[in-house]
């Protein structure tokens, strides 16, 4: 990739941030023909774009918020994803359980809307159950009060393995895709018109100037801090929004539905939803006034989520019981004023084009990823910037998509590349070891996440290409030496790298660890 950067004197488009939506822009600029090159300062979804509920789902609230547009163009999209990412892209049912025939009757016709809405796309009709049905399928799920439940459709997915696969794809047909590289400075005509970056190899440290006809600003929460390389006047245009998940063991929700809880005490939607043989449980909505690369859960959130998952489960929540806490940022367009709550800010994208005609994507989520990137290098065609081709990734197969895949196994998220871990597993039968004993992954999805799939760190692998950190932070502590030791070698670095990583990745994964009265002591 960085020989590339260096042959190329000029490229059609340079994107900034490979979360979600810059790597949408680069996949959909790459395959109409456009030379494309993508820069991320740290590693790909290593923001929001991993931080998820791992749903690609219409937005049952948005519906009730009247937001029709919105909830078709997502189902929409949702329908394509099944399609092109068939082997990260499940169909999850979920129930809501309902504890008033009001609420029954409610979401009985809201949930035919949002089947009639996907129409040829839709994932299954939603049906309503009895009681019997309801707990027998939920058998965590509190009897007292509980009148049955309504089932429906939706999408469940692995956001950072997507997030990979679509950088491979862009790759493959084209682009050249970095992570590690930051952007600092934004190049200017004599006109003030951007056309161009300046950007440093984080590893290197060695400083690139790069040309483009269009530069598209696609940096989550991180928005503004470009915004204001182009103009240092630029008012905030993101406000960002918290929103924490947890991270449980199955026995919490043993069957294969989720659950849906559309108000909660605040009005919030909370999810618990079976994920890589965990459930996960979230989310919150907290206004934030500032932003990092690693947010961190406040207290309120987390008493929150146990409070109101304890409103509906026979089996009590804990602090202890919690495999791993993870914090993401929503970038929602910053509020018009200060009644306006998150929770009813619009989840729809906007493209803003400044005076230096710099095209920013702001907002959006990940289920509609595809057209915000198409609406994106649209809009830079309309600027006369890039010549008129029409959008082709509707019909693309995102790296890995495979029609055969046995989602029990845990390596179903690889796809089709499962048959390359494999060949490794063969050629070197110590790769089959597993990395810990209440992990399944093994050391053979190390090497292949450094060979083949651009993890530059020992976060790269833990975090986003084998989602231990997400899973089992505890674990995933015990086990930072040894994967450090394999990229230590793998990347002929020396011992001081080896003990950077090793110090560097466990300041971070200590962050997923939800401490609890008993670890506190035991520090003291």
């Amino acid at each position: 990739m960085i020989i590339q950067l260096k042959k190329q004197p000029a490229w059609d488009v340079i994107i900034i941030g490979g979360g979600a939506t810059g790597l949408g822009v680069a996949l959909d600029s790459v395959t109409r023909g456009f030379s494309t090159l993508l820069l991320e300062q740290v590693d790909f979804a290593k923001g929001t774009s991993s931080r998820s509920t791992k749903l690609l789902h219409g937005g049952v609230r948005y519906l009730a918020q009247g937001n029709i547009d919105l909830v078709k163009e997502s189902l929409y999209e949702r329908g394509l994803l099944l399609k092109n990412a068939s082997h990260l892209v499940s169909n999850q049912s979920f129930i809501i359980p309902n504890y008033t025939w009001w609420d029954t009757l409610k979401y009985t016709i809201g949930l035919k809307i949002y089947d009639m809405l996907a129409g040829k796309l839709s994932f299954g009709k939603s049906i309503r159950i009895n009681k019997k049905d309801t707990l027998s399928r939920l058998s965590t799920i509190k009897n007292g009060k509980l009148k049955g439940g309504v089932v429906y459709h939706d999408g469940q997915f692995d956001d950072s393995r997507l997030a990979v696969n679509i950088a491979q794809t862009a790759i493959e047909h084209g682009a050249t895709v970095l992570n590690h590289f930051k952007v600092n400075q934004l190049l200017k005509n004599d006109d003030g018109i951007v056309n161009g970056v300046i950007a440093e190899d984080m590893e290197t440290k060695e400083v690139y100037a790069l040309n483009a006809k269009a530069v598209i600003n696609a940096t989550g929460v991180f928005t503004d801090e470009i915004l204001k390389m182009d103009n240092s006047e630029a008012k905030d245009t993101v406000c960002p929004s918290q929103g924490i998940h947890l991270i449980l063991d199955k026995s919490f929700l043993p069957g294969k539905d989720a659950i849906m809880i559309p108000k909660t005490t605040d009005g919030r939607v909370l999810f618990l939803v079976p994920w890589h043989n965990k459930v996960i449980v979230g989310t919150t909505d907290t206004l934030l006034d500032s932003h990092s690369l690693e947010p961190k859960a406040l207290d309120k959130e987390v008493d929150f989520i146990i409070t109101t998952a304890n409103n509906y489960l026979t089996k009590k929540v804990s602090k202890a019981d919690v495999l791993s806490i993870f914090a993401g940022l929503r970038p929602l367009a910053a509020p018009k004023d200060k009644s306006e709550k998150t929770k009813e800010i619009s989840r729809s994208h906007k493209i803003i084009v400044s005076n230096s005609e710099l095209i920013t994507i702001t907002g959006g989520k990940w289920t509609t990823y595809r057209r915000m990137a198409q609406d994106t290098i649209n809009k830079a065609i309309s600027l006369g910037k890039l010549q008129h081709i029409s959008c082709k990734t509707k019909n693309i197969k995102i790296h890995g998509a495979t029609a055969s895949n046995d989602k029990n196994h845990h390596q179903y998220i690889y796809g089709s590349d499962q048959k390359g871990i494999q060949r490794l597993i063969a050629t070197n039968p110590e790769l089959g070891e597993t990395l810990h004993e209440r992990l399944p992954h093994t050391k053979a999805e190390i090497i292949w996440a450094i060979q083949y799939e651009m993890a530059r760190t020992v976060e790269d692998i833990l975090a986003r290409r084998v989602r231990t950190l997400f899973l089992d932070a505890r674990a995933t502590l015990e086990i930072i030496p040894m994967v450090a030791k394999i990229l230590t070698k793998e990347l002929d670095k020396d011992a001081i790298w080896e003990q950077q990583q090793i110090n560097e990745f466990t300041n971070i994964a200590n962050q997923y660890v939800l401490e609890t009265v008993s670890l506190k002591e035991n520090r003291k």
